[in-house]
């Protein structure tokens, strides 16, 4: 057996990732990393099914990924599928950017197939290599410590990560020995993405100030992920003890006691209102929790807040309360 394989047989059974007989879905682009992720998965007896997703934004270099990916489930005689999505269509009726709708689609196609084959997990190849760039990535575009602990081995028991401790220098030698082919994509070098910018322009600079930059990001990554953790435990105790929920969908209500809330770290203050908004379906910011934490603290009697999507929030004697007075949905002024 391959020492890489080794690896991640040991990592998959200290971190659970798959039970013994489920099936998996790999998510393969035909580049080293997911031809590497699959290859792995294979040798170590997983039953598997190779998922290929065309974007439609390389017609030029699709046809032999496709052709690539079925060549290698056919060898390693694992079941394969092929999809194709329309990235620029659905980004432009979403409002939302290439990489955002290309990663939702392909998502959503591997859910898919998961459906179709039973599978109850799905394996991604991302790497060491990406957890450091997507450090870097949340870094630059604002976030907290939940988004600094960066991705974790698995994501809602279902997206599955063996590779997140594995350098893409390594992928590439066990390729090499095994004599696996790939190939590669030609957006990798596209820097119109900003992951792309990263990675080309901003870590080889980062280099010169500290050549170990990579590792040292993702150390930092387990470092807050393990942080994080305890966070999260004591946030939900917090959680117990301060808030009131009530109805659901459109007509959910939610009331903070602001007494107990201000005795608590401030910390934990800002996570439990986070969990509010995504408890409310709405996306958290840093000036809107601070919006909150001001209310709570000096707000006199009868304030409210106005968020977006018709969700508001008015200091009310000792509580804190949300709600979509009239809906989800964009609303001006006081909502009764």
């Amino acid at each position: 057996m391959h020492s890489l394989e080794k690896k991640i047989a040991k990592l998959l059974k200290r971190e659970k990732l798959i039970a013994p007989g489920e099936v998996v879905v790999a998510g393969i682009s035909g580049g080293p990393d997911s031809l590497a992720l699959l290859h792995v998965l294979a040798a170590l007896d997983h039953k598997l099914v190779a998922v290929y997703v065309d974007h439609g934004l390389r017609p030029y270099e699709t046809g032999q990924e496709r052709i690539l990916v079925r060549q290698q489930a056919k060898k390693l005689i694992i079941p394969s599928e092929i999809g194709r999505v329309r990235v620029k269509e659905f980004a432009k009726e979403k409002k939302m950017s290439i990489e955002q709708a290309a990663r939702e689609l392909r998502y959503a196609f591997l859910e898919k197939i998961a459906a179709k084959f039973q599978a109850k997990k799905i394996a991604v190849a991302h790497t060491a290599d990406d957890q450091a760039e997507e450090l870097l990535l949340r870094l630059i575009r604002g976030t907290g410590r939940c988004g600094l602990s960066g991705m974790n081995f698995i994501r809602n028991n279902r997206i599955i990560r063996p590779l997140l401790t594995t350098a893409k220098h390594d992928l590439l030698t066990y390729l090499e020995d095994r004599n696996i082919q790939f190939l590669e994509d030609s957006s990798n070098r596209d820097r119109r993405y900003l992951r792309n910018r990263i990675r080309l322009d901003l870590l080889p600079e980062l280099k010169n100030y500290n050549v170990n930059i990579r590792r040292t990001l993702r150390r930092t990554a387990m470092i807050l992920t393990d942080e994080e953790k305890l966070l999260s435990r004591l946030s939900g105790k917090a959680w117990s003890e301060t808030i009131q929920l009530t109805g659901d969908g459109d007509n959910i209500n939610i009331s903070l006691d602001i007494v107990k809330f201000l005795e608590m770290h401030r910390a934990i203050q800002r996570r439990i209102l986070e969990m509010i908004f995504i408890k409310m379906e709405a996306r958290p910011s840093f000036s809107k929790i601070d919006q909150l934490l001001n209310l709570a603290l000096v707000g006199r009697g009868g304030a409210m807040l106005h968020f977006a999507g018709g969700l508001r929030c008015g200091k009310k004697g000792k509580k804190l309360l949300f709600s979509y007075p009239q809906g989800r949905k964009a609303q001006r002024g006081n909502l009764t």
